[in-house]
């Protein structure tokens, strides 16, 4: 068994122990790369089907593109697809867009009391309707306590503070010093009744391994990844006012992991590209604790 074999099978694990033991799940899918890994990682734990909702945090800020490839996934794989969005926001213009708060504020609004209000079930939830190939409101209300986040620890600084099952309080709030020990390989799932649970299948998972893994499993992934010919690709997704791409020529997903291989992104952090990063210290930790992806 190789580190890559390793790598899945200790995700299925803990996707398989997250849906024994908690209730109320729920997958986010970012549409990125990492949150990809993981939905193709739930798809093998649980046989070609994920027993439980993809939920997305719409921000209207997305590059059309991943929009276009969220809905044929979903369509394709069948699968239980939720968004969910911070209409109030967007309708009073509370974005950075529109100048009205910075970078923090703006995905304070649009990202993280979205997915607040959406996991609670407080604001409305589309649900898409196979059949009609469109989004409908949800009917069902009832909370998501337990959720599943395709987080690296080796992403950016915060990530590394989480654990593998890392409890929340009922808003969703983080608090950083009381996070379980986990000690060889042994998890705490016994949390006291009203824990919002975040649990990590790929806590330890390098940007490496992800492209290593999408490569050995074929996974189909978004092409801004990849560059088309401007010497220039995404090597992190986000909104498109905050997101820039990087130098690179890479064109395929060999090229990637050479280029990753090489060391020409060794000193540069991952999500260098998004600018609310960097109006947030260098990390996400403020925004993380009031309950950010």
């Amino acid at each position: 068994m190789d580190h890559l074999d390793k790598l899945e099978a200790q995700g299925v694990y803990i996707l398989r122990t997250a849906y024994r033991e908690f209730k109320n799940l729920v997958m986010l899918w970012s549409i990125g790369k990492d949150s990809t890994v993981l939905l193709w990682l739930a798809r093998k734990a649980f046989f070609g089907h994920v027993p439980f909702p993809l939920v997305h945090i719409d921000t209207k800020y997305k590059i059309p593109e991943m929009i276009e490839y969220r809905d044929k996934l979903a369509l394709e794989w069948n699968l239980n697809m939720v968004y969910g969005i911070n209409q109030k926001a967007l309708a009073n213009k509370e974005t950075f867009p529109d100048g009205k708060v910075d970078r923090l504020g703006c995905c304070k609004n649009l990202k993280s009391e979205a997915l607040k209000h959406t996991l609670s079930g407080e604001w409305p939830r589309y649900r898409l309707n196979h059949q009609t190939q469109k989004y409908e409101e949800d009917t069902n209300k009832e909370p998501y306590t337990g959720v599943i986040v395709g987080a690296r620890a080796d992403e950016e600084g915060s990530r590394s503070k989480e654990r593998y099952f890392s409890p929340r309080d009922a808003q969703n709030d983080w608090d950083i010093g009381d996070q379980p020990p986990e000690l060889w390989n042994q998890f705490n799932t016994d949390f006291a009744p009203g824990t919002h649970l975040r649990i990590h299948p790929l806590l330890d998972w390098t940007e490496l391994n992800i492209w290593e893994y999408i490569h050995k499993e074929k996974i189909p992934i978004v092409s801004l990844y990849f560059d088309k010919g401007e010497g220039k690709r995404y090597r992190s997704l986000g909104c498109y006012p905050c997101t820039n791409s990087v130098a690179s020529t890479s064109k395929n997903i060999p090229e990637i992991i050479e280029e990753l291989k090489s060391g020409k992104f060794s000193n540069i952090a991952e999500r260098s590209g998004r600018a609310q990063d960097a109006d947030d210290g260098g990390t996400l930790e403020t925004l993380r604790r009031g309950g950010y992806m």
